[in-house]
Formats: structure tokens, sequence, C-alpha cells
């Protein structure tokens, strides 16, 4: 794990505070773009149909599993990316990994800190949908991709995990390799709705 002292986004090299200052207060945009801050990912694995296992986790995270395909949940500082039938990417403290290893470390699950694998761009705004339809073979459409859901997929040629946290925003976990080429993707991809940039 890297030092909290040693720790820089990959995006830091971009000037993104610099950017954001220089908008103006009342300005408008079709999307606006920034990196968001969590305080820790944890990639978590088990058996989900085990109702011991299930109950010990969610006890520990004090947070239901998300167990419907494609799919979160919520509360507080902590959110559950449904992954596939047994896996999960819980956003939380770090100190929770403790928590969980302890609750689980009898049973067949895995528990593991991926917090440096990844960094999250908030895409928010009017034309946030649009921008991903141009480089994003899911279907986004609004019955089938709303509020609340999830999915990995490719956004341009970025492996991404699409978390839809409200009507026009998205969370887009990427690893970090390739940060800088999403955001510069999303920023050309945005130009004709125009690209604001704020400081999570």
């Amino acid at each position: 794990m890297v030092e909290n002292y040693m720790r820089q986004s990959p995006l830091a090299p971009l000037g993104l505070n610099a950017r954001a200052a220089g908008f103006a207060a009342d300005a408008e945009f079709g999307i606006t773009l920034a990196e968001r801050q969590v305080p820790g990912q944890i990639g978590l694995r088990l058996d989900a149909s085990n109702k011991t296992l299930l109950e010990l986790a969610e006890k520990a995270l004090g947070l239901p599993l998300a167990i419907t395909a494609n799919t979160a949940n919520s509360k507080a500082n902590k959110t559950c990316l449904w992954l596939g039938p047994d896996e999960w990417l819980v956003i939380a403290p770090r100190p929770l990994i403790d928590k969980l290893q302890t609750a689980l470390q009898d049973h067949h699950a895995a528990v593991f800190d991926v917090s440096d694998s990844r960094i999250v761009i908030s895409l928010s705004g009017s034309n946030a949908r649009d921008v991903l339809k141009k480089g994003c073979g899911l279907d986004l459409h609004p019955r089938v991709f709303g509020p609340g859901q999830c999915a990995s997929s490719t956004l341009s040629m970025a492996h991404v995990l699409i978390h839809q946290t409200a009507t026009d925003s998205y969370n887009l976990f990427v690893h970090r390799s390739f940060a800088q080429y999403l955001w510069a993707w999303l920023e050309d991809a945005g130009g004709e709705y125009g690209v604001g940039i704020s400081v999570d």
C-alpha cells in the first residue's frame, strides 16, 4: 500500500484545481467533470447464496450487499457495487477492511484492498448520458439504466465501471493507467455541449 504522503492522483499533472478556479461561478455547462475522492475501495468475494456468509458480511459492513445484477446500495459514506454473482466493490473507509476480514476469516471468502487501483471521475450535467453514448456500447436509456445501477464496460478504449448516482450524474471507476486518457476523451467528447471542471 502506498504511504499517504506519496499518494498522488494520476490526474495531478492536468492542473484541475487551477482550471476549475478559472470558471465563473454562474457558468452553465452541458457536462461537468471532477475527480471524486472516495474513502477506500474494497474488493469482496463470497457465495451470496450462503445466508450465513451474507449476514456476516452485511453486519460488518453495516450495509446490505447488492445482490441484484448491476445494482448498487448506498448508506452514509458507504456504497456496495455489484460486479458479479459473487463479487462486489465496496466504497468505504479503509478501516472497514480489517473489520470485514475478521468477520469472514473462518469462511470461504476474500477481502482485499483495491483503493490504489482505480480513480473515480464524476461526470454530471444534462448531456452526461449523451457523452457516455459516444463511446460506450451499453444501453444507457433511462428505461433500462438509471440511478442506483452500475455496470462494467468500455468507454472509448478504457475499461470502466459506470455507476449512475442520480438522473444526470455518473461515477466512472477507471484504472489509474487510463485516467488521463479517459479524462482527455471526456473533455473532447463533451466539447460540443460545453465542459466545466469542478473540484470534489
